[in-house]
């Protein structure tokens, strides 16, 4: 035994790397539990919804276990020797990003139990697609490597495909997951030439490393300036894909639509979520290692991206008259106005402050209470009126059904960003972090969201005015407690977090600050950033880099 484990290769990972990554063990375990059980207990839809649900018991426990050990310890990497950072990391965010998904998911299946369980033969393949998609988000959040960040999306994005066009009966669902599909597969074609450009110039698939060296280059202009520049963008075309940021969010309304309504609800804020968590680690990398230009002329280019997303959202979402397609373009908007935060971290002054991250935590746990009280409320209507989700269906329900009608008041008003909804406070917690820095280009990022707000009143108005202030001979909706349960918990908690805010932000404050720690195992200011010029493979610098390339 003794000559066996002397003869084990110093890069195989130690038995402390397993703990620390064994959320995403259990989240394997679980996906295999969903596979076999079949074979012994058949394919009953409660049942596999039940098992799923204590999947992400354990996986969530030992999140728990983790935490402990972060807190302790400082971040953690691993499976890698390079002790300047793993392919994979826990800290702070990455474990805070895990517990949203598993409540999230937790969330998306009781309303699957309560609207789609009954007329479901597939319940089996539904959840391994389900939680194998949250398993590739998972690991978006919980990387800063190149190749492992275009894993994690492919991982997110192939299940994602397929859950979209799960309804097989119904030809729009195919339509849409095929649109999905094409769209998807162009963005990944392109962000892999991108990871191409950038491995090929740089040798390093590391951010940090590569934000180190990326800097001179990007300075110094000319031919290689170009080359990176072009490689950087196509990286963001893939991150941007997945959060829906203009031009990349063609895909989204007419998958909204055609999916399942607690796929549409799942897709709405997990896929959003991942992609700027990774967004924002992305961009708080380049704020440490690279020049203070290269960094200027990132935030531009974030901020008018995050322009343009929450004003195309809006605007779109006027014209439509489908509950889900609304709130498709709805969901853009709110991606928008949760960009404009990276634009902040990506300021040389502000490597310490933290603020961004924090109300972008706040922002999107709020948000999956407003979107699955909403898309809940939707799922149940639909389920019970022949599947039409269009805005006069509503009409009539405030006094038919107010069970339906409260809770959906509550997650519009609080979608526009009005008190005394916790929708209010964390827009305005975004609105804080980017004037509290004092610089124009984040005034006007402010600016641009306020107004995006007062345009976005009038399309959730519609829905309201058709509960409220419109009649209609449809009998009251028969709902099922679960569900109506469900949507009634979120409408409330969207009030309990605007008077009980400071624990949101306290929590938040806590999984935002310290990121980048010094610990012997993760990223750390200007030690790291000396191991990293050390080690790096371009190490020459500017000069090495011109050299090796013909600048």
């Amino acid at each position: 035994m003794t000559e066996l484990i002397a003869e084990i290769p110093a890069w195989f990972p130690k038995a402390s790397e397993f703990l620390t990554f064994s959320p995403e063990l259990a989240w394997v375990a679980t996906l295999c539990l969903i596979m076999l059980a079949p074979l012994a207990i058949g394919r009953d839809a409660r049942i596999t919804a039940g098992l799923a649900i204590v999947g992400i018991a354990v996986t969530a426990f030992f999140t728990f276990k983790v935490m402990g050990i972060v807190s302790a310890e400082g971040p953690q990497t691993g499976l890698t020797p390079d002790r300047t950072g793993g392919m994979l990391i826990a800290d702070n965010l990455s474990l805070f990003f895990k517990l949203f998904l598993l409540t999230f998911l937790v969330g998306v299946s009781i309303l699957w139990m309560s609207v789609s369980a009954n007329q479901e033969d597939d319940a089996p393949e539904f959840f391994v697609l389900m939680v194998g998609s949250a398993l590739g988000m998972s690991l978006m959040v919980s990387t800063q490597n190149i190749l492992m960040m275009i894993i994690a999306i492919e991982f997110a994005s192939l299940p994602s495909y397929a859950i979209v066009g799960f309804n097989k009966q119904k030809r729009i669902a195919a339509e849409a997951s095929l649109k999905y599909m094409i769209f998807g597969s162009v963005s990944a074609a392109v962000m892999l030439y991108g990871a191409s450009l950038i491995y090929g110039f740089f040798g390093t698939l590391d951010v940090a490393q590569i934000a180190l060296n990326a800097g001179p280059v990007l300075e110094a202009g000319g031919a290689n300036r170009l080359l990176v520049g072009l490689g950087m963008f196509c990286l963001f075309v893939g991150i941007a894909f997945k959060i829906s940021a203009v031009p990349f969010h063609f895909w989204c309304p007419d998958a909204f639509q055609g999916a399942k309504t607690e796929v549409t609800a799942w897709l709405s804020v997990a896929s959003k979520a991942a992609g700027l968590l990774l967004l924002m680690r992305l961009a708080h990398v380049f704020c440490m290692y690279a020049g203070a230009e290269v960094l200027h002329g990132v935030a531009i280019v974030i901020a008018i991206f995050a322009t343009i997303t929450c004003t195309v959202g809006n605007l779109s979402a006027y014209k439509q008259t489908s509950t889900k397609r609304m709130l498709a373009y709805s969901s853009i908007a709110h991606a928008g106005y949760m960009m404009a935060a990276a634009a902040i971290l990506v300021d040389a002054n502000k490597v310490e402050s933290f603020s961004a991250i924090s109300a972008v935590l706040a922002y999107v746990v709020v948000y999956m209470l407003m979107n699955l009280g909403a898309f809940g409320v939707v799922a149940l209507l639909e389920s019970k009126n022949g599947g039409d989700d269009s805005i006069t269906a509503f009409a009539g329900l405030g006094w038919k059904t107010p069970v339906l009608a409260i809770p959906m008041l509550f997650c519009l008003v609080s979608l526009v960003g009005i008190p005394p909804f916790a929708g209010f406070i964390t827009k305005w917690y975004l609105l804080a972090a980017l004037g509290e820095t004092g610089v124009g280009l984040y005034w006007a990022l402010a600016i641009v969201i306020v107004i995006n707000t007062l345009i976005s009143l009038w399309y959730y108005m519609r829905v309201i005015v058709q509960m409220f202030l419109r009649e209609s001979d449809k009998p009251a909706t028969d709902v099922p407690m679960s569900g109506a349960l469900l949507v009634n918990v979120c409408g409330v908690l969207l009030i309990v977090l605007l008077i009980f805010s400071n624990p949101l932000k306290n929590r938040s404050d806590k999984y935002s600050a310290g990121l980048f720690a010094a610990s012997p195992t993760a990223l750390a200011g200007e030690g790291a950033k000396d191991s990293l010029a050390q080690s790096s493979p371009q190490a020459g610098g500017t000069e090495s880099l011109e050299n090796n390339h013909g600048g």
